[in-house]
């Protein structure tokens, strides 16, 4: 008899990804029994500017908030993508790979789930997996489809743009990620403030990138 599989899903730009991102996460895994939590970095958003950091670097930092997590992982499925990155289309390659809707829950948090009425491919794309929003500080759940699942759990009170602009000013961002990924922030010089020799389209995008608010 094959094993039920019950596969959470995070996506998001994850410039950089930070506590918020992890509790949402383990918020899910604990209340819904999670076999797997795979983290999936976006390419480019849809709705918002380029990422201000690479693809590269926001994968490495995936990569470390999750190291030596039983049972999670960060898949470049998205990168891998021509962009923009859609969910309605990352829910059709796991459906490809022998997937049931039923077997795929989609984790967000509630600041995020209040924008799904812009998103690729709705109201479809809600029976494309089960969607599961975890309470978010300042956000109230909008419920728009029975199959969403609806998870109050305390959650770090902190976005990848408050990140950005205490880099930019030089201020610690300890406690706002894990420490491996503070250290990779750090040690490589990311979300400080752009030198004068770097291109100005480079410069207008990290300043646009750094007004955007709520889950990313």
């Amino acid at each position: 008899m094959t094993a039920t599989r019950r596969i959470g899903l995070l996506g998001g730009t994850f410039d950089p990804i930070h506590s918020g991102h992890l509790d949402v996460a383990r918020a899910a895994q604990r209340e819904l029994d999670l076999t797997a939590v795979h983290v999936l970095p976006a390419n480019v958003p849809p709705h918002r500017p380029q990422p201000v950091a690479s693809a590269f670097h926001r994968f490495a930092m995936a990569a470390l908030a999750v190291a030596g997590v039983k049972a999670w992982r960060v898949s470049d499925l998205e990168l891998r993508m021509p962009p923009p990155s859609y969910t309605a289309h990352t829910l059709r390659h796991y459906h490809a790979r022998g997937y049931a809707p039923d077997e795929l829950f989609f984790v967000l948090g509630a600041d995020a789930f209040q924008e799904i009425h812009h998103w690729h491919d709705y109201p479809a794309i809600l029976a494309a997996a089960r969607f599961v929003v975890v309470s978010r500080p300042g956000y109230e759940p909008v419920r728009v489809s029975d199959r969403a699942l609806f998870i109050e759990a305390p959650t770090a009170d902190v976005s990848s743009s408050a990140i950005r602009r205490a880099r930019a000013e030089g201020r610690s961002i300890d406690g706002m990620v894990p420490p491996a990924v503070r250290q990779h922030i750090e040690q490589h010089g990311l979300y400080t403030p752009m030198p004068p020799d770097r291109r100005p389209e480079e410069r207008r995008a990290h300043l646009a990138a750094d007004t955007l608010h709520g889950q990313e």
